[in-house]
C-alpha cells in the first residue's frame, strides 16, 4: 500500500503570516525651530497597510479621467454652412456624385462620429479610494520618504520660511507634497511659489499626489487628521 504524502498532524497550530503584525511604521519628526526630535510613530492604519498595486492603478486612473473638461466639440454636417445646392449635376461631368459639400468627405465638411461635450466623471467606492489611498502612503513610510512635522512655523506667510524648512530637511529640488489641517492662508501662499512643492490639506490629499511626489512631509496635526478621516 502506497503511504500518503500528507504531512501528519504535529499538534502544533501552523504559524499565520497575517496574523503577525508588522512593524510600527515611524518618521522623522522635526521641530521647524528646534530641529530633529527623534522619531514618531505612524498610525498602521494608513501608514502599515498591505501594498496593492492594482488599486493604486484604479485611484490613479479615475483622479487623471476626472480632470478632463470634456468641452471638445466639432461640427456635424448639419452644422456646417453652406451645401443647400448640389455642387454638380449627377451624370455626364465624369466626376464623382455628389450631393452636398457639407459631407465629411468634403474638405471643410462635417465631421462623422466627432467628440461632442460629455461628462467624462468616474467614481470608486469608498473603501476602493481607502484602500489604495493607505497603499500609496504605505509605499512612502516603507521607503522612509514620510517626514513629521510638528509644525509648519509659517508665521508671515513668506516663501523663504517655508523654503528654509524643506531646505534643512534636504528635500530641496525634489518633487514634496506638504500636507496640514485644514486650510491655512499663508501656508498655501507661502507655497505656491515653490515648483517642486505641492501643498494640500488633509482633507483632499488623495492618492495620486501622494505617488507623484517623491517625499511626504505631514504635521502632526494632518497625521491625526488622516487616521480620523480613515475611520469615517
Amino acid at each position: 500500500m502506497a503511504t500518503s504524502d500528507k504531512p501528519k498532524p504535529t499538534g502544533k497550530p501552523t504559524p499565520n503570516p497575517a496574523a503577525n503584525p508588522a512593524a510600527t511604521p515611524s518618521a522623522q519628526l522635526r521641530d521647524p525651530k528646534a530641529g530633529e526630535r527623534g522619531k514618531v510613530d505612524l498610525p498602521a492604519e494608513i501608514f502599515g497597510q498591505p501594498i496593492n498595486r492594482h488599486v493604486m492603478w484604479l485611484a490613479v486612473d479615475v483622479h487623471l479621467t476626472n480632470q478632463r473638461q470634456g468641452t471638445a466639440s466639432v461640427k456635424t454636417r448639419a452644422a456646417v454652412s453652406g451645401g443647400g445646392i448640389k455642387p454638380w449635376r449627377q451624370k455626364g461631368t465624369g466626376r464623382a456624385r455628389s450631393g452636398t459639400i457639407r459631407s465629411p468627405i468634403w474638405v471643410g465638411g462635417g465631421r462623422a462620429f466627432g467628440p461632442k461635450p460629455h461628462d467624462h466623471r468616474k467614481q470608486l467606492p469608498k473603501k476602493v479610494r481607502q484602500l489604495a489611498f493607505a497603499s500609496a502612503l504605505s509605499v512612502r513610510a516603507k521607503d522612509g520618504k514620510v517626514f513629521v512635522v510638528t509644525d509648519v512655523g509659517v508665521e508671515q506667510g513668506k516663501t523663504r520660511e517655508l523654503f528654509g524648512l524643506l531646505t534643512s530637511m534636504g528635500l530641496a529640488n525634489k518633487p514634496c507634497l506638504l500636507v496640514i489641517d485644514g486650510n491655512d492662508p499663508k501656508v498655501l501662499r507661502a507655497g505656491r511659489n515653490i515648483p517642486w512643492l505641492r501643498t494640500t490639506s488633509a482633507a483632499q490629499a488623495n492618492t495620486y499626489d501622494v505617488l507623484r511626489a517623491e517625499n511626504i512631509v505631514v504635521t502632526q496635526a494632518a497625521v491625526t487628521a488622516l487616521k480620523e478621516g480613515r475611520a469615517r
